[in-house]
């Protein structure tokens, strides 16, 4: 998952910032995954995924509609990228899910994927938006496609994970970029369904994790805990909106939204 402020936290970064993002669920497809130091045990109703991407897609497609042709060569809110770099980033993506789906590499390599959204970044707008409707529905034609979603698929660098939980991917970058354009989309205008699965696997992703001390994480009303398991270490408990603990989790906020309960402050989180 990379483009991030943080930018070595996400898997592509440099300064390819996606997210550490991914899933809690629905119980249609079973597996496990291994996230960290973590075995997560998750179901997945992908069906549901595709439409939610679909209906995300449909918002990124009206919000970048109505900019100005200029605002595709200014910076995003991702080191190093345009606005344009986001949006070629985003279409690139899609047709590189398509070929996890239909068993082709991810990309072709690394040098070519960050070639090709250098190549893409400086196209019009109208080029640009064209293009990302098109991957899109490439995307969706391929997760229609009668397949074995509990199938094992490959991703990046070898990463592996379960076909169901592919377009739930998707639906993160889609969610996230939207917000990193810094055009009027903010996390706080995620949907909730999305935010809570996202802050339940990047929990996840850091339990276990050495550099990370014993945290507990509560909007008031649900609670999370991440970090090393030792329980001589002291546990700092931060709390805040969903929006604020989801910003710090991902890389897109620095903590200083969230209250620190107990301990210190909310950790400096390390990349993954």
């Amino acid at each position: 998952m990379h483009n991030n402020p943080r930018p070595s936290s996400m898997p592509d970064a440099t300064p390819d910032p996606i997210a550490r993002a991914f899933d809690f669920g629905h119980p249609f497809a079973t597996f496990t995954q291994r996230c960290g130091a973590a075995t997560v045990s998750t179901m997945i109703d992908h069906a549901h995924d595709l439409a939610s991407v679909h209906e995300a897609t449909e918002r990124l497609l009206t919000a970048v509609a109505v900019l100005e042709t200029a605002s595709v060569t200014e910076p995003s809110r991702l080191p190093g990228w345009t606005r344009g770099h986001v949006l070629a980033h985003l279409a690139r993506n899609a047709d590189a899910l398509v070929n996890v789906l239909e068993g082709r590499p991810m990309y072709t390599s690394h040098e070519t994927r960050d070639a090709d959204i250098e190549r893409d970044a400086p196209r019009p707008l109208d080029v640009q938006l064209t293009d990302l409707r098109d991957s899109a529905a490439r995307f969706q034609e391929a997760g229609a496609a009668p397949a074995d979603w509990a199938r094992t698929v490959e991703l990046r660098g070898g990463v592996t994970d379960s076909a169901s939980r592919v377009p739930f991917r998707r639906w993160i970058e889609v969610e996230l970029h939207h917000v990193d354009l810094g055009i009027g989309h903010e996390l706080e205008d995620l949907p909730e369904e999305f935010t809570q699965r996202e802050i339940v696997f990047l929990t996840e992703r850091f339990t276990g994790h050495p550099d990370v001390p014993p945290t507990h994480l509560t909007d008031g009303t649900r609670a999370w805990s991440t970090g090393r398991r030792e329980t001589s270490a002291p546990e700092v408990t931060v709390a805040g909106p969903t929006s604020d603990l989801l910003g710090w989790l991902c890389g897109r906020r620095d903590g200083s939204g969230l209250t620190t309960v107990t301990g210190g402050p909310p950790p400096v989180l390390p990349p993954l």
